[in-house]
């Protein structure tokens, strides 16, 4: 038991730590550095959408006012069977150049965009939520990083606000600023594992059309670095969007995404050869597959603790942190949902979260379940 309980305690340490500071290293090693340079190529913006009437029309007023030259963007929004006045919004901005495509019935998000690619008239497409508000230099800094003809895939900073202050937003945006700063790294090394999708580019020329119940930002950048290109991250392509506030819409959010990112890792298992892409491998392994396990090792170290407690004091004193921590978990839950949010036990509480989401993930890809459609992202 003493070997359970430091094994699941070592991976738990590694995934969240060692991984970090071993990219860290070798990235100082042996550094990759982009090659890149102010260009201007014609690029297609798209912009998947079901009911978002409240979100559309800033949102595509954004793009318009984007630092670039206006004759080179073309902005297409995929209607994926929204039902409110969505579609009318969209048309109000027919004049400046913005295509509707309506996809009926709905399909979901990666459909929609296998719909679009293929009417596209861009050289980079890059792809936008519906609620995604880019600063005005954005598409410029993601472009720039194709210049470099080994960078196939591009994705931005996403920042988080948090401006009600509530717990599960906090932990979120601390949870973004650590994953920035590994994509930072990792970018450093060859290439980012995963991205966002709200503010990502790809050539077009590399575009693989994806099964409907595939996550399009997780398997689509897996399918560049297949292909033998980079995937970079750019920091200072920002975009913003509030943190959700409620625990509950956080947690769905979570599960659907693990479950989504789990069937991607399936799908894409061939890239877990070390043999064929080395470095690639290790990071997907370590940053992805042990990630998603992560809540399997929690479980077993608790257990593996609680077994071995009785013989040591340091045993103990380690059964104690840990269930401090849980305990802390638990009442950041209870304070949010009596509106009285505590930010410093925003940590655990997210750390928490995230972890049992991924659980309920894996208990779900174990079944054998698919999620395809998704809704409008709650702010």
């Amino acid at each position: 038991m003493s070997l359970l309980f430091f094994s699941s305690a070592l991976v738990i340490l590694y995934i969240y730590l060692g991984y970090p500071l071993a990219v860290l290293m070798a990235s100082r090693a042996r550094p990759k550095i982009v090659r890149a340079a102010p260009i201007e190529p014609n690029v297609t913006i798209l912009i998947a959408a079901f009911n978002e009437e409240k979100h559309i029309g800033a949102t595509i007023e954004n793009k318009l006012m984007l630092e670039y030259p206006q004759d080179k963007i073309e902005i297409i929004v995929i209607s994926d069977g929204s039902d409110d006045d969505t579609d009318k919004i969209v048309a109000t901005f027919a004049d400046r150049g913005v295509r509707l495509i309506r996809q009926e019935p709905r399909q979901g998000k990666t459909a929609a965009i296998n719909l679009a690619v293929p009417q596209a008239r861009g050289e980079i497409i890059i792809f936008s939520d519906a609620n995604s508000i880019y600063d005005p230099k954005a598409l410029a800094c993601l472009l720039r990083n194709f210049a470099d003809p080994e960078v196939g895939y591009v994705t931005g900073k996403m920042i988080y606000v948090n401006p009600d202050g509530t717990t599960v937003g906090d932990g979120c945006s601390m949870y973004m600023k650590y994953e920035n700063l590994l994509r930072d790294l990792e970018t450093r090394l060859g290439s980012v594992v995963g991205v966002d999708g709200g503010i990502d580019a790809v050539r077009k020329s590399l575009y693989k059309p994806m099964r409907a119940d595939q996550l399009p930002d997780f398997v689509l950048p897996l399918k560049v670095v297949e292909q033998g290109f980079r995937v970079v991250y750019e920091p200072e392509a920002h975009l913003r969007e509030e943190a959700l506030k409620q625990a509950e819409d956080e947690y769905r959010m979570r599960v659907r995404v693990s479950l989504r990112a789990l069937w991607a890792l399936w799908d894409m298992r061939a890239l877990f050869d070390f043999t064929r892409f080395g470095t690639f491998a290790w990071q997907l392994f370590s940053h992805k597959l042990l990630r998603y396990l992560g809540i399997v090792f929690m479980i077993m170290a608790y257990a593996g603790n609680m077994l071995i407690a009785g013989k040591s004091r340091v045993y103990r004193i380690f059964l104690l942190i840990q269930t401090i921590f849980y305990a802390a978990a638990w009442y950041a839950h209870q304070l949010e949902r009596e509106g009285r949010p505590l930010r410093w036990l925003s940590i655990p509480y997210y750390f928490t979260l995230i972890n049992v989401a991924a659980g309920h993930a894996l208990l779900r890809f174990l079944r054998g379940e698919k999620q395809v459609l998704w809704t409008p992202r709650k702010g």
